[in-house]
């Protein structure tokens, strides 16, 4: 079947079965020749605990909250590819820091490609809340295999269109409206926010995606007034998720024999983003029920677009409810972090307000997609600082058959993640890697830097089959609102420089005492 689909392509059966008989040669070739996993350098497990030892407070050498630190020091000691093994109830890893060897894997991944899965996350959705989510659709978080292939194949189509996404600009224009009103009642006599600041841009995040999924207004940013207990319930919950992860993930996984503090209160953070989103997601349905909007009209919440072309409301709500999971912090810290940046880097602020100045339209008027087409520094910008401080360090995938990585034999099993921060922030793929330069993302500026070159050396949203479903929306989130602040403010940062951490989100340490002033 597969020789004829290429073949109505115009190419000659003949001709493909050679191709394919030398890629096959070529990989027996490649396997005999590579050296034995047994020789992958990495750090010596000890008897019992293994490699484990090294992530326990006080014993160790590693911690968690610096994995970027430990990333970059593996790289440093043992070359382009580690073996962390003995990793107590969880497979081996392999850390990859070769972007060509990234590009290899990812052009040749399968059709259902494994990330290392999230066995707290499984162990929620397959097992405590089972009846719930159910085996064949329980989303694309922590879900693998046919159900994941069949979900992200159901929804995909509503999610990555950039004609779907460019729908929703008038939402998320209002939203971040609503946000810059924020910043401006929250100030203080200095012009400075607060130092839960990044709590405040959660809840624009929040509130974006409430309008944008299920066409709801949380509250969230409500002038004068608190969030509601509900809403202010949501947002813990999502932190609470995002802070439990990490040790869950990467500790001895003692909550695997009994339900210690940590895993009741993440598991209880994660039963209120449930409920809450189950609610919305009722109310939503009932709306569109009551009052069926047109067909083809542009005013349907992403919610009720998945409804009308699957007719699955199960779907549909799993859908709301990881696009809450994920959707929050891995946004607003990036927003948080280009604040950041910009502040610390006037002389490309200014550059960006001139752009702004030029493209917006006069007297605030409402946004439309060729405007943010035309917003290519601003653009550059946020990508520039994904680069060097990526929201999710790594990406990974779990092999499905014995491989070949850097020369070395790598048995089915084996987690390969692929170290982002580590190769974005290098010289051998960003010349002055440390210093923020925008221009080398639109060409310009040369004098700096040399534009950027290789694709797979800086990857935010991830590659291929299992790239973020919800890239669209976030780049237009992002973009959206930053327009709207730096057009209106001047931003300044006047405190001792702030290190970056894994909280579990590569987020500054410490608060954002930014100050807000007013052109």
């Amino acid at each position: 079947m597969f020789l004829l689909l290429l073949a109505r392509r115009g190419e000659k059966p003949a001709e493909l079965v050679k191709m394919m008989l030398k890629r096959k040669m070529e990989t027996l070739t490649e396997a005999a020749d590579a050296r034995p996993y047994s020789e992958m350098p990495g750090p010596t497990p000890i008897p019992i605990l293994g490699n484990t030892w090294r992530f326990i407070p006080f014993i160790g050498d590693y911690k968690i909250s610096e994995v970027d630190k430990v990333s970059r020091r593996l790289h440093e000691e043992y070359g382009d590819v580690v073996r962390l093994g003995g990793l107590l109830n969880r497979p081996d890893m392999v850390f990859l820091y070769d972007a060509d060897e990234i590009e290899r894997i990812f052009r040749q991944e399968e059709r259902m490609p494994h990330r290392p899965h999230m066995p707290s996350l499984h162990r929620y959705k397959h097992q405590l809340r089972r009846d719930v989510f159910g085996d064949d659709k329980a989303g694309l978080i922590a879900v693998h295999g046919e159900a994941w292939y069949n979900f992200r194949s159901q929804v995909q189509q509503v999610m990555l269109q950039p004609r779907t996404a460019r729908m929703y600009i008038g939402s998320i224009e209002q939203a971040s409206r609503d946000f810059v009103r924020r910043i401006e009642n929250i100030k203080d006599e200095k012009s400075e926010v607060p130092d839960n600041f990044l709590s405040e841009i959660h809840k624009w995040s929040l509130e974006s995606i409430g309008r944008v999924a299920l066409d709801v207004r949380l509250g969230c940013l409500d002038e004068g007034k608190d969030p509601p207990a509900e809403t202010q319930a949501l947002i813990e919950a999502v932190l609470t998720f995002f802070k439990h992860v990490g040790p869950l993930e990467l500790k001895i996984p003692f909550w695997k024999l009994w339900p210690t503090p940590a895993w009741k209160r993440y598991i209880g953070a994660l039963d209120v983003i449930l409920a809450t989103t189950s609610k919305y997601t009722r109310e939503a349905l009932e709306r569109a029920q009551r009052c069926p909007k047109p067909e083809g009209s542009d005013d349907l919440s992403l919610l009720e677009r998945v409804l009308r072309q699957e007719g699955d409301a199960h779907l549909a709500t799993v859908l709301a409810f990881d696009l809450f999971l994920v959707g929050i912090d891995t946004t607003s810290n990036s927003v948080g972090s280009v604040l950041y940046q910009l502040a610390l880097h006037p002389e490309k602020q200014q550059l960006l307000h001139e752009e702004l100045n030029r493209v917006l339209p006069e007297g605030g008027g409402p946004l439309e997609p060729r405007h943010l087409d035309q917003l290519k520094y601003l653009k550059a910008c946020v990508r520039e600082t994904q680069r060097m401080y990526p929201v999710v360090i790594g990406n990974g995938r779990c092999t499905q058959k014995d491989t070949v990585i850097c020369g070395y034999q790598v048995p089915k099993g084996v987690h390969v993640v692929f170290q982002h921060w580590v190769i974005s922030n290098s010289e051998r793929y960003f010349p002055k890697a440390s210093s923020f330069i925008p221009e080398r993302w639109i060409g310009q500026g040369s004098t700096e830097a040399p534009p950027a070159r290789h694709a797979f050396a800086s990857l935010p949203f991830g590659y291929g089959r299992r790239m973020c479903i919800g890239r669209r929306f976030a780049e237009l989130e992002i973009l959206i609102l930053l327009s709207k602040i730096f057009k209106k403010y001047k931003v300044e940062y006047h405190y001792e420089k702030l290190d970056y951490y894994i909280d579990p989100m590569y987020t500054p340490k410490g608060p954002l005492k930014l100050k807000f002033i007013e052109r």
